[in-house]
């Protein structure tokens, strides 16, 4: 009797962390653009996605991406990369106001001290209507 109360009681909390991870709201994906090897006789559409102010966004970071942001917006955005320590323990994250009708380019993420333990960069912008963002991948 005591086992199966005791197997109860652990499936039960089971899915309780199944039910807290699966509300947990994930981020974003923006998908990178590859943008032509050389001697390429045409070029690419670049394709913007509405920044997710509520959850963020992501891209998977290989080191050679490179982050645009446009904001036509009316207010100013605050774009955030999240940073991670790399092997000397170093953090920081690169953080770059964006005034309203501008854009930005962040550089290229290399995978230590910035790509999370996901294989992901994160990217957080400030609750502003009318940003997006963009990856470019290089070759």
């Amino acid at each position: 009797m005591l086992r199966k109360m005791g197997l109860l009681v652990m499936l039960l909390f089971v899915m309780l962390i199944y039910a807290a991870a699966a509300s947990a709201a994930a981020r974003t994906v923006l998908t990178p653009i590859s943008v032509p090897a050389s001697y390429a006789t045409s070029g690419v559409l670049l394709e913007w996605t509405e920044a997710d102010t509520a959850n963020g966004n992501r891209f998977v970071n290989t080191g050679r991406e490179i982050l645009l942001v446009d904001n036509t917006g009316a207010d100013t955005v605050t774009v955030t990369v999240s940073s991670v320590a790399d092997p000397y323990g170093r953090t920081g994250d690169a953080t770059k106001s964006v005034a309203a009708g501008t854009s930005a380019v962040f550089q290229m993420f290399p995978t230590a001290g910035w790509q999370q333990s996901d294989g992901y960069i994160y990217v957080d912008c400030t609750a502003v209507d009318d940003v997006n963002l963009a990856v470019i991948r290089l070759p």
